[in-house]
């Protein structure tokens, strides 16, 4: 083997090294973890994955975070794709400025939004709820959807708008059955990252609920003690948060390549 085939291997290698540490630190108990280091679990153990698919505060965690996940990702193509149709396809008055307001909202951090949501959905009742998590999450999400969509309609020909209403076809009818089938890989693209964004986000799922749709960041504070974290249950939530997100990079994986290639992203 050529040296210069070692480089993305140690690559790859230098990339899963924190993954695999997690992984093995998910099967060893906390003495151990603290006790010294070590590659591989000396007494292996179950005891945490076994705690979080029995507990219900645990594995109702992750329920909500997928509840409320999935939600998210739902409206946010729902909304975007109309909104980058007509930026991608007509020209009005602060078209660019509006489009530059939305990216905007994506740029501020999140806290700047944790009180003014918290009282809203307090007051119209909505609070401790996923769909006050999922439309909060519209905030940043909607944007990108908009931003990467947009980019994948403009390099559809606007000749194909028209030949379809020569032919007959209603707006609707030609945006659903002709449209959307030609710019899947952008909604691919943009189902993925409005899922990882949503997923990963802590500061307003956890300040938006309370205990009925409580996300599992927000659960895995609960291994804090008198006698310190419990790390064997944390990194065992730790891998179980991960699969989630890799099932999804696993069915976009070639939406993401053409993503890359011919969307904005």
């Amino acid at each position: 083997m050529r040296p210069r085939a070692l480089i993305p291997i140690l690559y790859i290698l230098f990339l899963l090294l924190p993954i695999y540490w997690l992984v093995a630190m998910s099967f060893k108990t906390t003495n151990e973890i603290l006790g010294g280091f070590s590659l591989f679990p000396q007494e292996w153990t179950f005891a945490s994955y076994r705690t979080i698919f029995t507990d219900p505060t645990w594995y109702w965690g992750y329920i909500n975070s997928i509840i409320y996940v999935s939600l998210n990702t739902v409206i946010s193509l729902l909304a975007a794709l109309p909104a980058a149709y007509a930026f991608s396809r007509f020209r009005f008055l602060g078209d660019k400025h509006l489009f530059f307001w939305l990216l905007t909202n994506r740029m501020a951090p999140a806290a700047v939004f944790a009180l003014p949501f918290f009282q809203l959905y307090s007051a119209v009742g909505l609070f401790d709820t996923h769909l006050a998590v999922a439309l909060a999450h519209c905030l940043f999400n909607i944007p990108l959807a908009v931003w990467i969509l947009e980019g994948f309609m403009s390099g559809v020909p606007k000749e194909l708008d028209e030949t379809a209403y020569v032919d007959g076809y209603s707006f609707p009818r030609f945006f659903i059955r002709i449209f959307v089938p030609t710019i899947k890989a952008g909604i691919g693209v943009a189902a993925f990252f409005c899922f990882m964004f949503s997923w990963v986000e802590l500061l307003l799922a956890k300040t938006l609920t309370a205990v009925e749709a409580k996300p599992i960041a927000a659960v895995m504070t609960r291994t804090a003690s008198s006698a310190g974290y419990e790390l064997g249950l944390l990194a065992a939530a730790g891998v179980l948060t991960i699969i989630p997100g890799a099932i999804v990079i696993w069915f976009v994986r070639n939406y993401i390549a053409k993503g890359f290639a011919l969307g904005r992203v």
